[in-house]
């Protein structure tokens, strides 16, 4: 498999404690990928490690083939604003910013022009259904509208891997199964791997992948 983001033998530990105890897994560009398992089992935390949030205590994560644990934190930081997308369970948008600035601010982050940054924001905006709701705050966007403006703040600076926190957990099954689609087909177009944290098995069975973690392992699933 071409991966575009591998991890070998990851070990992230808290106290005596492994929230990670040997994971290896690949993801090619366009892979969807959902990690279920009860919590506490480690699901979270190797999101984390795999998007260079967190440090793994041992083994590594490669993009394209490049380590990412060799990079300092400013240069995890840049890849985070480049390379990668986020969407998390409750948005976490800036109440203070428009939904086009929200969705713009990686580009902004990263050093793009503003104008260029926001033009593309609105186009991804507008792809997901957005189009006229430009100028308003996250106060006066629904739920479901909220995390479609995450989506677009994902994906407007075209990443290589989306990572989905427990996307849907905020919302109800309708909204929920209706975000999923946007993602997955917004993914589909730029090619973007996909990895979604999920304990909604109807999330899980949206992606092409499913790998079980348990107690800091893959207990289930595909990992090569």
């Amino acid at each position: 498999m071409n991966s575009v983001l591998a991890a070998r033998g990851l070990v992230k530990t808290y106290g005596d404690v492994y929230a990670l105890a040997g994971v290896d897994i690949d993801i090619k560009a366009g892979d969807v990928l959902a990690v279920v398992g009860p919590s506490g089992s480690g699901k979270t935390t190797l999101l984390h490690v795999l998007s260079g949030i967190l440090r793994a205590d041992g083994g590594e994560v490669f993009l394209d083939g490049c380590a990412i644990g060799e990079l300092n934190e400013t240069g995890r930081s840049e890849l985070r604003r480049t390379a990668f997308g986020f969407v998390f369970q409750s948005g976490m948008l800036v109440a203070e910013l428009t939904a086009e600035e929200n969705a713009a601010l990686p580009m902004l982050l990263a050093g793009r022009a503003r104008e260029e940054s926001l033009g593309a924001a609105r186009l991804w905006l507008g792809r997901l259904g957005l189009q006229g709701m430009e100028k308003r705050r996250p106060g006066e966007l629904s739920g479901g509208q909220a995390q479609r403006v995450a989506i677009a703040r994902a994906l407007a600076h075209r990443p290589r891997v989306i990572f989905a926190d427990e996307p849907t957990g905020a919302l109800d099954t309708r909204t929920g199964q209706e975000m999923m689609t946007a993602l997955l087909a917004a993914a589909e177009e730029t090619n973007a791997a996909v990895v979604i944290v999920t304990h909604d098995k109807a999330i899980a069975d949206r992606a092409l992948r499913v790998v079980e973690i348990q107690d800091g392992r893959i207990a289930a699933g595909v990992s090569a």
